[in-house]
Order: structure tokens, then sequence, then C-alpha cells
């Protein structure tokens, strides 16, 4: 009866949610974005181009593994237990992963799913993996390397014993810190220990040698406080690599210093800092860049290190991550370029020391301000070998805030992850501060496809899943808006097919023209039209229009022009855009941060300020139409007549601010037009009316309407049609419908968070509900099917609720606490279908459908294995090593050496050779009737074959008989001309010899 009363005295004559039981509000989890929690680790296969991102455990997510792909393919890989990833390396067509619980699981690409996890007699400190083995070779803290079979599953035969103990005896706690395979030699492991490094030879079982940096008394080594007196100090090794061609070997030490060997002899090549070289020599200089007289300054630990090549693997250079001085202004990562390796066996040792003393150039890849690189991740172009630092194109870098920054190599210039990385990765490239969402027609989406140059793609692997199409849907167009000031806008979708999945951006900063002080608190994005207002709170607002750059590629200085209250900026568009969303002027009221903002679909644009003001803009000048203070309209709450009274004094109308806005047609009471209507609500719990009125300038006016209290701040404003349920928001479609006399029956349906209240403006009375002991924090009026309607809203106690129109009687409720943060329910988005984008986490939104089944987020379909990308072949060693003497390892004797002679061809062995066979077979199948010996081929029996065979091959070795015995003719006849030239001149040699004695 309450429900039937608040309709008659809301003016409607029907129930908008007739039909809409308990059952059809069910919460279906679509889709996720984002990244659950912080990051630690990364990983990146160049063969299949994908990118491995794993995560903390932590209070906002347990830690699990993504993995992403071209456009939105992207995939979720869930750890056995509650863990932190450490470490990721893709293997093949796996990829293995080690956590904080000391598990190391295996994963297959294919299918997504866990092949196999194993916990090994010790904690996990280091692991190594090839992609031509089938073999994860494991570093324990114990000091030993066990190896692990990727295709049976189990331990294999090899176990390593800690080799450091027979130099060290002494040694109690010896953990690997490091493995890596030599680049060409596969047989040659380099194992570090926290004491020193040694290479492991698997042909001989045992190592080749060590290396045990030392510094005598008064080397500074990489401490600038060192005492030049002090005794002999030994710095503990935090990781160890090789050259790409394996010539020398590069620890890193716990001083932040590095020092370069001979791999073959083991001696010390160059032992330096970022700043300084030969520091294991007594009185060598370590003045730390960035450090002055009089103050502290101390290094940052080496991170992490990586010695990087070209295409040619010997021109080389070393990027490194860390190491610089705590006052240094730019950090970032440090690149020293080495240039190509002198030639070994013909260069002395003063020149191989000079060459990695003295760099081609040393330069820093700069990140952010205050932020230090903990980790990188290279992207390189094609090869997978060389540690995966072969020819990188750029390199991904982990800030120790969480945030990831992408740079190009070895330039350093910031590459922006749009359209070059997935979606979810955006949210932390950098962190997102505000979000909002955009109803946006289909087609008109469609044609939103931004123009902008950038480098070749990062992520070409997998394939998106097929997802069912919807059409005749409106899209559902996020934005987002990062700490530096970019905002990107996307498709976030319905979970069906996004048909345009491309990624537009919009630099704040550039249209600012300042890179400080940029922190985006609103934004608006019209459906219709594709403008978007931006902003600030530093107060300024930035209005952004599609269209094409006239100043492409042209970097062009800014010309200030102001008119009509407006700066024209046009000239600040990006120069790499050639058609987008570009800056088109800004309002700057200087009225402090902007607390409301509206862009409508009819070309106004609306925004409150904290300073109490209202400022309307007309974009068809653009121009500034009209400015007024809330404080303006306190006089008008008590003419109209308001149903509740406000309950604070006017005298303290000064602190009040828009924080709703909403553009409208409809008729108001006491009205026979219809008209453009803008309804502002405040903090303060009050609703201001204004028109919009044509003026014969053919501009508009704004002209105050009313204004009416309610009861606590207003939340949201849904101007609804009192005949159909259908929202009568300001589009061009009701406009143009306004010149043919057009009227529009309608009311406001106004949420507060501790009620709601359904009435005709400008100030007549209607309905009202109050919630009971729960505070409304968003809400809107969404559609069911065709033309039911229903109030869906987020409330404090965890809850979404579903009320009924114009009853306002609640029709069911789900608990939505478990997948979003109720912290954060006042930055949730609900959306005119019912779907709801809110926060799960910093960086992570999830998607729920009201209107579902109660389904949990399904697994992505997405593909990620691509079989016919084939693994390059390993380099192996130059012909001069082998002449020398090298004794090369096959990977077929690898898997001898490790799995042992019992052990039967791995499964990934056995596809190869029936793919060779098949390969074969086609080849045989395809050669036919050329000659006459081809088809008795083919008509041969077995026996047939094997006699052929056999006879070829005598023929293949009385050819190389004969071939030989040629060899030994003509080595016999040239051994024979040398012995004729040398008697011949030895008898010149005597015959002058007696001339000179006896006179001639």
């Amino acid at each position: 009866m309450t429900a039937f009363l608040r309709g008659k005295q809301a003016g409607i004559q029907r129930d908008f949610s007739a039909g809409l039981d308990p059952p059809l509000f069910a919460i279906d989890e679509v889709t996720r974005y984002g990244i659950n929690s912080q990051i630690s680790a990364l990983a990146y296969d160049p063969v299949q181009s994908l990118l491995a991102i794993g995560t903390k455990d932590t209070k906002f997510g347990s830690g699990q593994v993504y993995i992403f792909g071209q456009k939105r393919v992207s995939t979720i890989l869930r750890l056995p237990r509650k863990a932190s990833v450490k470490i990721l390396q893709f293997v093949a067509d796996k990829l293995v992963c080690v956590d904080s619980k000391n598990d190391l699981s295996v994963f297959d690409l294919d299918t997504t799913r866990i092949l196999a996890s194993y916990t090994p007699p010790g904690l996990i400190t280091a692991v190594a993996t090839d992609v031509i083995l089938d073999y994860v070779l494991i570093g324990l803290q114990t000091g030993e390397v066990v190896a692990y079979d990727l295709d049976r599953f189990n331990l294999a035969p090899l176990r390593i014993p800690n080799l450091w103990k027979d130099r060290n005896p002494r040694a109690r706690l010896l953990p690997v810190v490091s493995l890596a395979f030599h680049p060409r030699d596969i047989g040659n492991l380099l194992i570090g220990y926290s004491e020193g490094a040694v290479i492991f030879s698997f042909k001989s079982n045992g190592p080749k040698k060590f290396f045990h940096y030392e510094l005598p008394p008064g080397a500074p080594g990489g401490d600038p406080e060192a005492n030049p007196g002090s005794q002999r100090r030994y710095p503990r090794l935090t990781q160890a690599l090789w050259h790409p061609t394996g010539t020398f070997v590069l620890t890193s030490h716990d001083d932040s210093s590095f020092v370069i060997w001979d791999a073959k002899d083991g001696r010390v090549v160059q032992a330096r800092t970022l700043q300084s070289s030969n520091v294991n020599q007594p009185g060598a200089s370590t003045q730390l860049a960035g450090s002055s007289r009089g103050t502290f300054a101390i290094k940052e630990p080496l991170f992490r290190v990586a010695w990087c090549s070209k295409v040619n693997p010997d021109d080389t250079g070393i990027l490194i991550a860390g190491g610089l001085s705590s006052t240094e202004p730019n950090k970032g990562l440090t690149f020293m370029d080495l240039g190509p390796t002198p030639n070994y066996a013909t260069s002395s040792w003063q020149l191989l020391s000079n060459y990695l003393e003295q760099p081609k150039a040393q330069h820093v890849l700069p990140t952010p301000l205050n932020a230090d690189v903990v980790e990188f991740c290279l992207v390189p172009r094609k090869l997978p070998h060389f540690a995966g630092s072969s020819d990188p194109i750029a390199v991904i870098a982990l800030l120790a805030s969480g945030e990831t920054v992408t740079l190009s190599f070895p330039s350093g210039h910031p590459i922006t992850p749009t359209n070059q990385l997935h979606v979810s990765l955006t949210f932390v490239h950098p962190f997102v501060n505000r979000i909002d969402m955009a109803y946006v027609e289909r087609t008109k989406w469609l044609g939103m496809m931004e123009n902008r140059s950038h480098g070749p793609s990062m992520l070409k692997g997998g394939a998106e899943a097929k997802k069912p199409m919807l059409r005749f849907a409106h899209r559902n167009i996020i934005q987002t808006a990062h700490a530096d000031g970019t905002i990107r806008i996307y498709d976030a979708g319905h979970g069906d097919e996004i048909e345009n999945e491309d990624v537009l951006q919009v630099d704040v900063a550039r249209a600012l023209g300042r890179y400080d002080n940029i922190d985006v608190i609103k934004m608006s994005m019209a459906g219709a039209t594709g403008e978007m207002a931006v902003g600030l709170r530093t107060g300024e607002i930035a209005i952004f229009r599609w269209g094409k750059n006239r100043d492409f590629g042209r970097d062009m200085p800014h010309q200030e022009a102001r008119g009509f209250g407006l700066e024209t900026i046009i000239d600040r568009a990006e120069p790499s855009v050639k058609e987008g969303l570009l800056p088109l002027t800004l309002l700057d009221q200087q009225q402090g941060p902007v607390t409301a903002l509206r862009m409508s679909d009819v070309g106004f644009v609306a925004a409150g300020f904290e300073g109490g003001s209202l400022a309307v803009v007309d974009l068809r000048g653009p121009a500034l139409i009209f400015e007024s203070s809330i404080s303006d309209f306190s006089s008008q709450s008590n003419k109209r007549g308001s149903f509740r009274r406000s309950s604070h004094g006017q005298s303290q109308a000064g602190q009040e601010w828009a924080i709703s806005i909403e553009f409208a047609v409809m008729t108001l009471d006491g009205d026979d037009y219809s008209s453009i209507l803008l309804f502002v609500g405040t903090s303060r719990g009050r609703l201001v009316t204004h028109k919009l009125l044509p003026e014969p300038s053919g501009g508009y006016a704004v002209k105050l309407a009313g204004a009416c209290s309610l009861e606590g701040k207003i939340v949201a404003i849904f101007p609804i049609n009192a005949d159909t349920g259908e929202p009568t928001e300001a589009t061009p479609e009701l406009v143009a419908g306004l010149r043919t006399g057009l009227r529009v029956n309608g009311v406001l349906l106004v949420v507060t968070q501790t009620g709601a209240r359904i009435f005709k403006p400008a100030a007549a009375k209607g309905a009202q509900k109050s919630w009971d002991d729960y505070m409304c924090y968003t809400a809107t009026v969404a559609r069911f099917e065709a033309h039911t309607y229903a109030l869906v809203g987020l409330f404090g106690d965890g809850c979404a609720k579903a009320f009924s129109i114009p009853g306002l009687k609640e029709i069911a409720s789900s608990n939505v606490s478990n997948l979003l943060d109720p912290r954060r329910f006042s930055e949730a988005i609900i959306t005119p279908t019912g779907a709801i984008f809110g926060w799960t986490g910093p960086s992570e939104i999830a998607a729920l459908n009201v209107w579902g089944t109660g389904q949990n987020l399904t697994r992505s379909r997405d593909k990620l294995f691509n079989p016919e990308a084939l693994i390059p072949p390993r380099p192996t060693i130059s012909n001069m090593q082998w002449i020398s003497g090298t004794q090369y390892v096959t990977p077929a004797e690898m898997d001898t050496l490790i799995g042992g002679p019992d052990r039967p061809p791995s499964k990934r062995m056995i596809e190869q050779m029936r793919a060779d066979e098949e390969a074969k077979r086609m080849a045989v199948r395809q050669n036919t009737g050329s000659s006459s010996r081809q088809p008795a081929k083919q008509d041969e029996g077995y026996w047939a074959y094997m006699q052929r065979q056999v006879q070829e091959r005598t023929e293949n070795l009385g050819l190389a008989g004969d071939n030989m015995d040629k060899l030994e003719d003509n080595s016999q006849g040239f051994a024979d001309d040398v012995n004729k030239f040398v008697s011949s001149q030895k008898k010149k040699a005597v015959m002058g010899l007696i001339g000179s004695k006896l006179g001639f």
C-alpha cells in the first residue's frame, strides 16, 4: 500500500518495475581489469610474444600469475597455495613459477592449467632454464643444485653438490644466488654462491673455474666510505652472468660494485662501479656522482644486471638497476654501451681492461622522480637465447612503488602502454586514480579509432576466444585517470565481443602546459558526441573534442588566446596524434578543486567548484555563458515550497558546493512547455534547478527556476519520463523535438545518502523513502530488458539493492562485499544496463551484472600457445673455439647427462621426430614423376629400399675415398714442391757464401 501511495504522490500512474521478481536480481561476475596486488615478477617470451606478471600475496589479493598477449588476450593462473610469486620463466610451451611457499609450479601454456607442483628438500634461491631443455635447474639454500624434469614431472638424477665448500671448507651457509647457462656452450653452467662463482662442466661433472672477489687493504671497492687501512675484504656476491658470447663472466656484489672476469683463466679484467673503475686497486678514486662536500650520500644496491647485445652478439652493453647515489637527481636504469668486443685471441690484457674501463657511452634511462627500479624485463626482438637479452627493443621496469614503466632500448624514451600492452597493465602504468563511465552508442564508438604514431608492437601472441555479439547495445566506455595526468579510454564491454578494442589516450598535462601537480579528480564524456571534460584538483577544466590534428608531426609553441572566459589550447595537441581526442579549450575559475562535472550530449558543460561557484560552458562558441555562486540560491530554497527543511543554518551556506549535476529535457511544474533543464545537487542536500533558454542571438541563457532542500548529501539525480519510465536526459533527439513543441512529462528521482525522493521539479511535493540503518554511496536507474526499470544502488551494509519505481519498495538484495571493496563503494559506477564497475583493490576493478544468474568469474578461454611459432636454434661455439679444442655438448647429450641414460625420449622430442617424418613423407609425395628413378623409389619394398641405401652409402664412401686420395696426392705434391724450394734456397745460400769468400 505504501508503494502505491508513493506512486500517486509522485504523479506516476504505472509501475515501471512490474515483473521484476527477486530471483532476477542475481549478481554475475563478468570480468576484471587491472592487477589484483603488487607486482613481484616479470617474464617475456619473444617466440610466443607473451608477457607474464606475478603478484605478491597481500591483503588486497593472493599471489597469482597474469599472462598477456595481443589486444585483450589474457589469462590468470592460480598458485597451488596462497603465496607470493618470486620467479617466472618461460620454457617452450610451459611457464615455470617459484613462489614464497617454496613451491615450483609448472603451467601448460596450451591448456592454461597447472601440470605439476614440486617442493624440493630445501629453500629455492635460484632457477635456470633453457628453451631447448626439458629441465629446470634449482639452486637451493644449502648450496646444492638439483634438476627437475619438466617432461616426466619428477626429480632428475643430476645433483650438483656445494662446489664452493671445496674451496672454502670453513663456510657454513653458502646458498646459490644465481644460475646461468653458457650462452653458446650449454654444457657449462655458471653457479653464483654468496662468496663467489663457479663454472661447472656437465661433460667433466666438476668445476672448471672459480671466481672469488678479494679487495686488498686500501682498495675502496664499491663503498666510498671504505677505510684505506682496513683489512682484506670479500664483498658478497649477488648475481653472476655471462657475456653474450661467453668470453667474460660478470659478478655483482653487495657493495654496489661489479667485477668482470676472464672466463678462461679466472683473472679479474676490470672491477668497477657505475662511477669509478679499478676499485679493486688500493688508492682508486670513488667519488659519487651527485654528491658534494659536506653532504652524506650512499649507494643503492645493484638490484639487477643484464649484459645485452645487438644482432651481433659481440656488440654489447650492460644494463644496471641500482648502484646510483642516493642524492642523484636523475634516477633510472643505467646503460653502459661497451660497443664491439675486442678479439679475445689477438687483444692484449690491457686492451681488454681499457675496453671495460672506458665504455663507448653511458647514460641513464630515466624513470619517474623518487622512483627506484627494483626489477626489469627486457623485450627481445626475436631470439629467446642469450638469457633473454638479445637485441631488445624495450625494457619494462618495475618500480619500488609497484608501478611499471616501459622505456625504449637503448635510448630510454618513455613508451606509452596505450595499444602496446593489455589494458589491465595500464592500471599500474602508472597507478589509476579515478575511473568514470560513458554510455556511448555503438556506431559512434566504432568510428572513434585513434590514429597515433607508435613503434612496433611488443605483444603479438595469443588469440581471443569467440564471445557473443551484442550489435544493438550501447558500449560501456571506461575512462581511467592516471597519476601522470594521462587518461585512457576504451570499451569495457558487457562480457561480449568487443569490436573496437583500441584504446584512446588523452594527455592532460600537455593540454595544461605543465607536468607537475596534475591530479585529475573528475571526468565526464558525452555518449552522443564523444566530447570530454576533465576537472583537476587545482581547479582547471580542460575540454577535448574529436578531430584531426592540424599540427600533426610538429611540436608547436603555445600561443595564448583568450576569449569568452576561456583559453584556446588547440595547439597543445600531441604531435604523434593524427586523429583523436584533441584539446579544445581551458576554463580556470580559480575557485578550488572541481567537485562536480557534467558533459551533456547537447553541447553544454557544467562544473561545480569547492569554492562554491557554478559555471556553464556552451561548446558552440565555445563560451562561458553562466557563472554564479551556490550561496546565491539560498534564498530560493524557501520560496517555491520544499517538503523538508535543511538541517543546517543558512549562515553556513558559504561552505556549500555542487556535487552532482544533470541535464534533462522535461516540463517544470507550472509550465506549459518543456525546456532544457540543469539540475545541481549540493553537499548540503539542496537541489537547484536552472533553465537553458535560447536567445535571439543564437546562444543560450541560464535562468534560475527554483530550489528545494532535501535530507542528506545528494548522491545522484535521475530525470525520468512519468509516462514510460525512460530517462529524459538531454539528448539530441529530445532537444530537436523542442522545436516542434515536444512536451515531456517528467519527474526527478533524487538519491541521497539517507533516502530517495521522487517529485515534480522544481520544488513540488512528492514521494520519499528513507534508508533504515545504512547509507547509499552510489545508485542509478537500471533497465531490465525492454521497458522495466529499477533503482539499483550500493549501500553501507555491503549489499547491492534494487528498489521498484515509483514505489521504492525493496525488490532484492545481494551481498557484494566479497567481490568489491566496501570502502570504495562511493567510487563505483552503475551503468543504465545494470553493470557495476567497482574497485576490488588499489589497482583492480571488477565488472558485475545485477541481472545475472549468480555465476562466478569464469576462466578465460583465450588461446595463448601457438604451435607454429618455432624456437630458433640455440647459438653454438665458434669455429675457432672448436679448433682450439673446446668440448661442445649437444642438447641431446645434455638430456643424457641430466636425465640419465635410461630416460626415454621426451614428449617434445617424439613430437618433433613425428613432425620430421611427416615432412619427409610430404616431400616424397610432392616430388613424383619428375624422373624415372623417383617412381622406382615409391614402388620399392622395404628390402629393396635397404639395398638401395647400402649401395648409395657405398658409392658415397667411394667418392669420399677418391676425394681423400686426391687430397693425399695434392698434399704430397705440395710437400715435394716445398722440399725442392728449400733445397734450391740452401744451394743458392752456400754458393753465395763461397763466392763472397773468393771475391766474386
